[in-house]
């Protein structure tokens, strides 16, 4: 058994600030990461990250409080606003702490951080890095863990939670060089796992986002929430769905369809490109299924009138990305890209200091749901959220630690070892014939096509039935094959049950919502509904399937309106 005082799961931006602050808390922090954390998706994102410096030209009016208006309309209203207020608020304050401890930011010509215009934005508040702002962030933070000695263990995969009387004690994870089982035992454990990108087909997300932190904390009885709103990013290299910026839009490139037409004049005649994500993927969609698209399947985003010079400076990993996966150079053609899921809006229900239903266990990132993002996400904010709520869940769980009393449970953990062992051991022994990756692709495409951009009940209803058949299927794994060293078959077979856990919690909480709001684009429930449904969905874990409930949305400042750009 290895102990520390806190356990933080996840190698990314959420999972490191929590462990920074738990540990400059004065506490005996560790991270427990599935790849070596500069490994971790973080590293993807690779626009900016928002806060109201008001340095770019235009935006000296601008304030946290305009920044969380924008955040609030954008979610189209879903938002709690209180956490928003707390995250705008923090972000320049974690700009600077960024920036002292060496992140690289681009800068204008009087030093100061350089600022880009996002899609649903009011001023250009997006601080960014080149297009590697993720990348930077991740690297810089990673540095400060190792500065201050934190053990890291790279390589473990998460087996389960081990639950104490109702209380989180640590978990069971496995090594996947050696194949060795141990458990952690903590005071606190802290998800900062990520979202569930794998369960999508056509998704900008890394093979390790399988939503698999959700799971864990859903079966453990921790409700997750909102998790019906999805986020297609609208600009994904068609065919491996690689990401292509916002920032590509937020530096003038232009959305053109077969005819030649810059068509988000027909969508958002003021902003054009810069909509929000979710208004900006419904009408390339729409462009594609009306048959305005390139080989009915994609459009171009055009940056060639940028000339060499800005793309070199500000979007060379873009360039990078289509030399290398298309053959094409975006200083001379036009890049063909489509929608792609991205980003989960929903995750483990905490609130804005990570805390959840569960005592001792602790979320933040994209696994969480605090909500700040409501029905849909503003680019530039994921960034900020990791690191804010990171933050904050680390300070928190300082809190916990020092005023908690904790009674030893060494048996507890060796019969969580135990069963855990016991799981992987059937799993090497299955006796059934179906394979895990025909129901892992199966599961992918009918949430792309039935649960994705545009939904519609009956659609939904027999996406459910899918993922019903397929959870019956998952029961009759063939045996995992290879041995007990490095074997990702085992991952992969492992992590599938939740993720269609997870899938049937999507399509359940998406058919509940009889309406339309933001991601969530219903071609049976046109209209936004705020009289039925401003309200939160938790699911509940329960073997026959998500045991659906609400809760309020926390309203300070905006009433809703009507959401129009």
């Amino acid at each position: 058994m290895i102990q520390h005082d806190v356990v933080v799961v996840g190698g990314g931006l959420s999972g490191l600030r929590a462990a920074i602050a738990a540990h400059d808390g004065g506490l005996d922090a560790a991270v427990i990461s599935q790849v070596y954390p500069v490994r971790s998706h973080s590293c993807a994102a690779q626009g900016g990250i928002n806060a109201a410096l008001a340095n770019a030209e235009g935006s000296q009016d601008d304030t946290p409080e305009l920044h969380a208006y924008d955040t609030v309309k954008g979610s189209d209203f879903l938002a709690d606003q209180d956490a928003v207020e707390t995250m705008t608020n923090m972000a320049p304050g974690i700009i600077y702490e960024m920036e002292h401890w060496g992140v690289p930011f681009s800068r204008l010509a009087s030093g100061k951080i350089a600022q880009r215009p996002f899609g649903g934005a009011g001023y250009p508040r997006t601080c960014y890095a080149a297009d590697k702002t993720g990348r930077f962030l991740l690297h810089t933070m990673f540095e400060q863990v190792l500065k201050r000695g934190i053990k890291v263990y790279s390589e473990w995969y998460i087996l389960s939670l081990v639950v104490d009387g109702g209380t989180c004690r640590g978990a069971v994870a496995r090594h996947m060089p050696t194949g060795e089982l141990q458990a952690f035992c903590a005071k606190a454990v802290v998800f900062g796992t990520g979202g569930y990108g794998q369960v999508y087909a056509h998704s900008t997300n890394t093979l390790i986002n399988s939503g698999s932190g959700m799971a864990e904390a859903y079966r453990a009885g921790v409700p997750l929430k909102d998790m019906e709103f999805v986020q297609f990013h609208p600009t994904t290299i068609i065919g491996t769905n690689i990401l292509m910026t916002e920032g590509a839009r937020g530096e003038g490139g232009y959305l053109v369809n077969a005819k030649g037409d810059r068509f988000m004049k027909n969508y958002a005649a003021k902003v054009m490109e810069l909509a929000p994500r979710d208004m900006v993927s419904r009408a390339i969609q729409i462009e594609i299924n009306e048959g305005r698209g390139f080989d009915n399947s994609y459009v171009h985003l055009d940056l060639r009138h940028l000339g060499a010079q800005k793309i070199l400076e500000r979007l060379p990993e873009i360039r990078d990305h289509c030399i290398h996966f298309l053959g094409i150079d975006p200083i001379k053609s036009p890049i063909p890209i489509q929608p792609g899921q991205h980003y989960s809006m929903g995750g483990i229900d905490c609130n804005a200091d990570g805390e959840t239903q569960m005592p001792g266990l602790f979320a933040a990132g994209e696994c969480s749901c605090v909500s700040v993002h409501g029905a849909n996400r503003l680019g530039g904010n994921s960034l900020l959220e990791t690191i804010v709520f990171g933050k904050r869940a680390g300070a928190k769980l300082v809190q916990y630690v020092k005023g908690g009393q904790f009674r030893d449970t060494g048996g507890l953990f060796n019969e969580a070892v135990r069963e855990s062992e016991a799981r992987v051991e059937a799993l090497f022994r299955g006796t059934g014939a179906e394979e895990p990756p025909a129901i892992r692709a199966e599961m992918k495409e009918v949430m792309f096509s039935k649960v994705g951009i545009f939904r519609e009940g009956k659609a939904m209803r027999e996406a459910l039935g899918k993922v019903k058949e397929l959870q019956e299927r998952c029961r009759r794994l063939r045996p995992i094959r290879g041995g007990r060293v490095f074997n990702l078959d085992l991952v992969r077979a492992h992590e599938l049950p939740g993720m269609l856990d997870l899938a049937e919690a999507i399509t359940a909480g998406a058919i509940a919502r009889e309406e339309s709001r933001g991601s969530h684009s219903r071609l049976d429930f046109k209209v936004r509904d705020d009289l039925g449904w401003m309200k939160h969905t938790m699911a509940y874990y329960s073997p026959s399937g998500p045991e659906l409930s609400y809760k309020n949305v926390s309203i300070t400042k905006w009433q809703p309106e009507e959401r129009k750009y």
